[in-house]
């Protein structure tokens, strides 16, 4: 099916109606929905569908990289169109209602599915086993907050993730190029690329707090504005409390704290503020507000956090080394699976805006080359035809860091492979950690991460690492091998 078809396919199987926003990450389609009324296997059938998370009000459809963002523009374009006609058809229904014609039932109106209702709905109209309906409600509401938490820091981060690679990479190469001709460095092209490189930096902090008070329902120009605030140049030169304030104190988690905030202002003086007034006044009190705190609250609490986290993790593996990195490249793919490793997206952001790298993402890359490495073996064993073709077409994007293909169409169906290729990102991670690799980017992995790391040959002997320890843990545990007449796993 072409991308149109896969749109219009998904969004029928889990209902127009029930969708509040569709966008994508660099391998899924994303749809926040009222309630999933739909199951994993109905999605799975799709074509093109290499996998699915359902998580408390979010489906993540695995679709590959290009294919995920293709997908989510037609989405946006069926839902759109949808929307209108949703909003002709209740017109032309109320107009009707008013002059009294047309109040018959009919057909042609459309009506709530009961399969389309949320739990609490199907609850109240006794629709299906009360008790399962209720039980299901109980687990869904005793979800982790936390888990919820790390899903909305990933909608924040996500729309940069593209400025993180470009940036990142373009100061990878730069610093390569830097190293092999140190005598570049006063050419006017190159000083102006390196300026290109740190660009997403000069502006982080407005971004994240602009995203993270559109993700909480607020103005997202004024969380912008709130959290540039807490970066602004001008703040060295006021003296408060007989020491001078410090631009950018807090780092990330200040911005983080300051967009989140705004938006949890506006729309409460939204509400007790009237229309009329309303324009004017809510956004000065607002910023007013905002503003002092982000001075007495945000910043101090957000340094807090920061040298917390930033101190623990680079601690952890300064003096962890090799033991540390075994046991973050190990977990790190199960991380993936269940779609909660954006969550670790501020702590990158702010290892990189503090230290100029992550040491941390060099680490987690390895969980998708050991698992590179196991399905190449999967490939050599297997007698299943489909099986070796899902493999041979999956791996060139496992090389290149994207590895949902591989996690959900080769190793975790067949399980043992799943657990070796873990063992594989254990190993080169270890490697890693050891050498204390670090990367100028994010939103990247695989090979394609090298270019952006302070020691490229280094990087690419992990990689090879966990190619091969994933490979060799693979052939030696083996798997069962499915029939040939089973090609859908």
């Amino acid at each position: 099916m072409d991308n149109q078809q896969i749109a219009r396919t998904i969004l029928t199987a889990v209902g127009p109606e029930n969708i509040t926003e569709s966008y994508n990450c660099m391998t899924r389609l994303r749809l926040r929905v009222k309630a999933v009324t739909v199951t994993k296997e109905e999605l799975k059938k799709i074509a093109g569908v290499k996998g699915v998370i359902m998580n408390e009000g979010e489906i993540h459809i695995v679709l590959g990289p290009g294919k995920a963002e293709n997908v989510a523009k037609e989405c946006k374009a069926l839902l759109a169109a949808w929307g209108k006609n949703q909003s002709a058809t209740n017109t032309i229904a109320a107009g009707s209602a008013k002059s009294g014609v047309g109040n018959e039932p009919s057909e042609s109106v459309s009506t709530e599915r009961p399969s389309n209702l949320t739990l609490e709905q199907q609850a109240k109209h006794k629709i299906g086993d009360g008790k399962e309906l209720h039980a299901e409600i109980k687990k869904r509401n005793s979800e982790s907050a936390v888990k919820r938490m790390l899903q909305r820091i990933g909608h924040i981060f996500i729309p940069l993730i593209p400025a993180f690679i470009g940036c990142g990479l373009l100061t990878g190469l730069i610093s390569l190029l830097l190293k092999i001709s140190p005598e570049m460095a006063g050419n006017s092209y190159v000083q102006y690329l390196k300026l290109a490189g740190g660009s997403i930096f000069t502006v982080l902090n407005a971004f994240i707090g602009l995203y993270a008070c559109k993700e909480f329902g607020g103005t997202p120009a004024l969380g912008g504005a709130m959290a540039a605030l807490l970066a602004a140049p001008g703040l060295a030169d006021i003296t408060f409390m007989g020491s001078p304030l410090i631009p950018g104190r807090g780092g990330i988690f200040a911005s983080l704290l300051a967009g989140a905030v705004t938006a949890l202002i506006e729309t409460r003086l939204r509400k007790r503020i009237p229309e009329s007034a309303s324009l004017f006044l809510t956004p000065l009190v607002t910023i007013t507000v905002v503003a002092l705190a982000g001075l007495f609250i945000f910043q101090p609490l957000g340094g807090i956090l920061s040298d917390v986290l930033g101190y623990y993790t680079v601690h952890t593996i300064q003096t962890g080394g090799a033991v540390t990195g075994f046991v973050i490249g190990g977990i790190f793919l199960p991380i993936v699976m269940v779609g909660v490793h954006h969550g670790l997206t501020p702590i990158h952001a702010d290892m990189l805006a503090s230290m100029g790298m992550t040491i941390l993402l060099p680490i987690a890359a390895m969980a998708g080359c050991g698992q590179v490495g196991a399905s190449f073996a999967v490939y050599l064993k297997s007698k299943n035809k489909y099986l070796r073709r899902t493999v041979l077409s999956s791996l060139p994007v496992g090389m290149l860091g994207i590895g949902e293909p591989l996690i959900y169409g080769v190793t975790l169906p067949l399980g043992k492979p799943f657990v070796c290729a873990c063992i594989g990102g254990a190993f080169g991670g270890a490697w890693q950690a050891y050498h204390g690799i670090g990367s100028y980017a994010l939103g990247i992995s695989g090979i394609p991460l090298a270019a952006a790391t302070n020691n490229v040959w280094l990087y690419l002997i992990g990689v090879f690492i966990a190619y091969l320890a994933g490979f060799a843990a693979t052939w030696l545990v083996g798997f069962d091998d499915p029939p040939e007449e089973e090609e859908n796993m």
